[in-house]
């Protein structure tokens, strides 16, 4: 394998992993304080919308994101109502954001726009652009540095480098602070937690703001970093993905990386697969190879699904005793 494969592959593999990271990171928030969160797909999807929308209105790569992360906010805090509030089926309320996400951002995506469901497509100058053009520039013809590191490594935009950041940041959090020691005891035995004073549901609603910020910014990258605009359903199963990642990481922040990684190289590998030639096979179909990662996803999820350790008080409502 030349050095050019390994660096583009590296390179989509990266790129095609961050909005899974980020929204894996989001699933580790939410599930980790006792809240089952099924609707990261609907979360991811409808702040893509937001971004495109806001992006192609007002032109301002700021406002696209705010729009985003204030959109999945208000999913989160829905989700919040119907199961923390309300103590409603954690399930369901997710499969229903999904469901409203799915419906509502093609309506009014024909209502506003009048594309199919489209947005206009985004300027270049509100897209996020690499943050080092010209070091990749500069060694494209050393051999091996150009293609790995600097094809590989250094063509990203800042999204793709916070993604990657966020995991030990979040892994510090959940771990060596007290308010991840807290949010870890909410999801274990709520009945503690509120018994030493603190507040159940004030932390619950806390990692869903989390949450919900971290599916604004995957949402934000799919429009402004990977596409040129929205499109119906852009999102195509990664806020599963993510869940899967998460369920394979056994709710760890660098066991969800490794899984997001596997499920992004997976991807890129499938892109780079298509028309070729097996011996006594012949080409491969295109769509066995698209379906990959999606097979992938559901042999984890069958294969991990019962040995992971989830949460103890996971997906269970919360009533504090009088």
């Amino acid at each position: 394998m030349d050095d050019a494969l390994i660096g583009a592959l590296l390179a989509s593999t990266l790129r095609v992993s961050t909005p899974l990271i980020l929204c894996a990171l989001a699933g580790l928030l939410s599930e980790r304080s006792g809240v089952v969160d099924l609707g990261l797909e609907g979360k991811m999807l409808f702040a893509a919308f937001a971004a495109g929308a806001a992006g192609a209105v007002y032109q301002s790569t700021y406002v696209a994101v705010l729009c985003a992360m204030g959109i999945a906010i208000s999913l989160s805090w829905m989700h919040g109502l119907a199961c923390v509030s309300h103590k409603g089926d954690q399930v369901i309320s997710g499969v229903a954001i999904n469901i409203i996400a799915a419906g509502l951002t093609m309506v009014l995506g024909i209502a506003w726009f009048s594309q199919g469901g489209q947005t206009p497509p985004v300027a270049t100058s509100v897209r996020i652009q690499p943050l080092f053009p010209s070091a990749v520039e500069g060694m494209k013809d050393i051999p091996y540095v150009g293609a790995i590191l600097g094809n590989g490594l250094l063509s990203h935009n800042l999204l793709v480098y916070l993604a990657l950041a966020l995991v030990p940041a979040v892994w510090w959090l959940m771990y060596r602070t007290r308010f991840g020691l807290r949010l870890r005891a909410v999801g274990e035995n709520p009945q503690m937690v509120d018994a030493a004073g603190v507040s159940v549901t004030r932390l619950r609603y806390t990692a869903l703001t989390l949450n919900g910020m971290l599916c604004g910014l995957a949402g934000s990258y799919l429009v402004l970093a990977q596409s040129a605009n929205f499109s119906a359903n852009m999102t195509a199963g990664r806020g599963f993905m993510a869940l899967a990642a998460l369920i394979f990481g056994r709710w760890n922040p660098k066991g969800a990386l490794w899984a997001c990684l596997l499920f992004g190289f997976l991807d890129a590998a499938a892109i780079r697969m298509q028309g070729v030639h097996l011996p006594m096979f012949g080409e491969v179909p295109v769509q066995v190879i698209q379906a990959l990662p999606y097979v992938m996803t559901v042999v984890l999820l069958a294969g991990f699904i019962g040995k992971a350790v989830a949460p103890q008080a996971l997906g269970r409502p919360y009533s504090k005793e009088r």
